[in-house]
């Protein structure tokens, strides 16, 4: 351990292994350390027995939930867009071929206290029961309008610059009410409140595309894919990756504690007795508590099921996204599902989160409006976590500090934070202009 590295990683979380693997790749010299003996820290993924030792400390789990070992469930369950960031990153760093994809059968948004399909495209708006029918003509123009809009093609702008045209100004020359608005921005473009309404459109145009275009990949009902096994496939597979370009991995690893020069920049980490030079740190908060400040918590519901979530089509797996303004909420609140098809649970069972940003100190009572769309649950688990920010400046000090995972059940926010990080450490622009098809082969032959 005593030598050189570019980078030390600390922390086998999913931001940290896709950093990892994005570096090592790059170039650049990496040593991944992780204090504990599992893969994953916050976002692990865990069997029936740890689940037990995790929330009901000594408690064994009842025989007719099935073996331990059928269960793999993800603390930060997070389904992935088919055509989005992490995605491209999968294929960037050829990870793909370490992990088997299945699409998610549904996307759904609740509404006026029912649970909908999400429309996404001009045939599918006008089925949806979400909209009367001027509205839904209405809705039909604006995806049409998405659908052909291209950055390099000024005739598909009709007129407008969307560089400049706030997204309210875009919605409103569409006409599309508030409850329309509510549907599109928080379960299709996947804001998290509604300051983007007076941003420019462009990147809420985007965003509604890529649903739509990650939603026709599969042919299926949702624009998400999951891997077979849940997430815990990912900080493995980017372990195998940066073996195969010369880094290396230390799993339960004591300590692993950051050493600064007079200057106060980061120039090692020592654990046991043993310092790897270095010259950045990259990390979760846990590892530099000093260097990060708390900006809330997360609410979190777990429970299993022995049926999928009621109202959606059966599905095995799908994702249901209740808007703040139906809940009279400061944020949206998110439900996750995935089941035995995913190969997440033992034949039959199902795992269903509820998650939102806590607004108070009583997460059951909180995510009630979630958990009263579950149905019957076979065993639930309530907890929060605390989520954190960088305060350092990383030129001063040299350390790279990943956010805490939000409350949100799709990946997009956790990659944008990758991206971010991975620009300030290399100086470079990660290029993610690649093949998207190198990932369908895995999904399509899973159907």
């Amino acid at each position: 351990m005593d030598e050189e590295y570019d980078v030390v990683v600390l922390g086998t979380g999913l931001k940290e292994c896709i950093l990892s693997g994005l570096l090592s790749v790059g170039g650049l010299k990496v040593l991944h350390m992780d204090r504990n003996d599992y893969y994953g820290g916050e976002s692990t993924s865990l069997n029936l027995n740890q689940l037990w030792k995790r929330f009901r400390e000594d408690d064994q789990p009842p025989e007719q939930l099935g073996s331990s070992k059928d269960y793999n469930v993800d603390m930060i369950p997070k389904f992935m867009m088919a055509n989005g960031a992490l995605v491209r990153v999968l294929i960037h760093t050829d990870v793909t071929k370490y992990l088997n994809f299945k699409a998610v059968d549904g996307s759904f948004v609740y509404n006026k206290g029912k649970i909908h399909k999400v429309p996404s495209n001009d045939v599918e708006a006008l089925k949806s029961p979400l909209m009367g029918l001027f509205e839904k003509r209405r809705a039909r123009k604006f995806f049409i309008y998405v659908q052909d809009y291209e950055d390099n093609d000024p005739k598909s702008h009709e007129g407008l610059d969307l560089n400049k045209v706030t997204a309210r100004d875009l919605i409103s020359k569409y006409g599309l009410d508030d409850n329309t608005v509510d549907f599109i921005g928080h379960a299709l473009a996947l804001y998290r409140d509604d300051a983007y309404l007076d941003e420019p459109a462009l990147d809420f145009v985007k965003r509604v595309k890529l649903y739509a275009e990650s939603l026709a990949r599969f042919q299926g009902g949702s624009p998400y894919i999951y891997p077979h096994y849940g997430l815990g496939e990912l900080p493995q597979g980017f372990a195998r990756l940066s073996a195969v370009y010369g880094g290396t991995y230390m799993l339960n690893k004591p300590e692993c504690k950051v050493e600064f020069d007079e200057n106060g920049k980061a120039v090692g980490v020592t654990s046991e007795g043993e310092t790897a030079r270095c010259k950045k740190v990259v990390c979760d908060p846990s590892y530099l508590p000093d260097k990060v400040k708390r900006i809330g918590k997360v609410a979190r519901a777990i429970s299993i099921m022995s049926h999928p979530i009621p109202h959606t089509n059966d599905s095995y797996s799908a994702q249901v996204i209740l808007p703040q303004k139906q809940l009279g909420r400061k944020s949206d609140m998110y439900l996750f599902c995935c089941s035995y098809s995913h190969n997440i649970a033992p034949k039959g069972k199902y795992i269903a989160f509820v998650l939102t940003d806590a607004e108070t100190d009583d997460p059951q009572v909180e995510l009630k409006p979630g958990i009263d769309l579950l149905g019957p649950v076979d065993e639930i688990f309530f907890d929060t976590y605390d989520r954190y920010v960088p305060t350092n400046k990383d030129a001063d000090d040299n350390c790279f500090i990943s956010t805490s995972y939000d409350a949100t059940t799709h990946f997009e926010t956790t990659v944008e934070d990758v991206i971010a990080l991975y620009s300030k450490i290399t100086g470079k622009a990660l290029d993610l202009s690649v093949d998207l098809s190198a990932a369908s082969a895995a999904a399509d032959s899973e159907e």
